[in-house]
Parts: structure tokens; C-alpha cells; sequence
């Protein structure tokens, strides 16, 4: 019974808490239909998700968006540097086949994102078996070590929430 009310209790807790911020304001009706908006919609496309994720270790999901973020906020910075001060026949783009060890959609959709969000690298293609992700990096002279950090510092969180 409650798993047809909440089919996906954490999606729930994310649309009443996306309403919140999208409103931009407290009031009791901002959140009475945040948690109903939260009930409605998760109960409406649960048919759609039939093998919805399982996460493993769901509190590393903490651990990943820290990861996450760190890198971000580095690439920027580096990002920045590169573009005000380096001249453009000094860059050295790549393109890097990073090779998965991930299995599930999910997984790969999250790390394809990652890697997208992160200035100075984009995912531009899945390989149609799914066993690899075609990246582009727009300065690095050891694509190695790119593809090695993208499957340690991504890839092997992933694999420990989603596998």
C-alpha cells in the first residue's frame, strides 16, 4: 500500500524541495502543494519507470556530489587561466575513449553528465554497445591520465552507488 502512495520516496522529498526553491518563499500553500505536486507526479510516471534504480550505497551519493562540486569549482578556475592566458595554438584538445566498467543506464547517464558539467570536458557519444564514452577535453597533454581520473574519481563512485 505505502508503495503505491510513494512509489519513489526520494523523488518525492526533490519536487516538494524544487518547488520550495523555485517559489522562493515559505508559506504554508507553497508547501502544501509542493508535497502534493511531490505525491502527484511520482504516482503518475511510476508506470514508466518499472526497473526504477536501485541504489546501493545511497549515502555515497553525498561523497559524490562533494567530489562533484570540488571539481567543478577547480575547473573553472583552470578553465578561466586557459582562456585568459594561454594563446588558442597552444591549447591541446583530445578526444578520449574512456572505456565503462558501469552497466546501468543510470550510472552512465549521471557520469555522462558529470563529465559534461565539468568545464573543459563534454561527453559527446556513447559507443552503441555502452561499453564506452567518447569525451572531449579541451587542454591536457596526458589523456591517460584524464581517462584514468574520470573512471577513478567518477566512474568507481558510480559503480559503488548504482552496481
Amino acid at each position: 500500500m505505502l508503495r503505491r502512495i510513494l512509489p519513489h520516496p526520494l523523488l518525492t522529498l526533490t519536487l516538494a524541495v524544487t518547488w520550495q526553491l523555485l517559489v522562493n518563499t515559505v508559506t504554508v500553500g507553497s508547501v502544501v502543494l509542493g508535497l502534493v505536486l511531490g505525491l502527484i507526479i511520482p504516482v503518475v510516471t511510476a508506470p514508466y519507470w518499472p526497473d526504477r534504480p536501485r541504489l546501493r550505497r545511497p549515502v555515497r551519493i553525498i561523497e559524490y556530489a562533494v567530489v562533484v562540486i570540488w571539481d567543478i569549482i577547480v575547473a573553472n578556475v583552470v578553465v578561466a587561466g586557459i582562456i585568459l592566458f594561454r594563446r588558442l595554438d597552444r591549447i591541446r584538445t583530445h578526444w578520449i575513449a574512456v572505456p565503462l566498467d558501469i552497466t546501468t543506464p543510470e550510472a552512465i547517464t549521471v557520469l555522462a553528465g558529470t563529465i559534461t558539467m565539468t568545464p573543459g570536458t563534454v561527453s559527446a557519444m556513447l559507443s552503441a554497445d555502452g561499453r564506452a564514452i567518447l569525451v572531449h577535453c579541451l587542454d591536457t597533454g596526458d589523456p591517460d591520465g584524464v581517462r584514468d581520473q574520470i573512471k577513478a574519481r567518477y566512474e568507481r563512485r558510480l559503480k559503488e552507488i548504482f552496481e
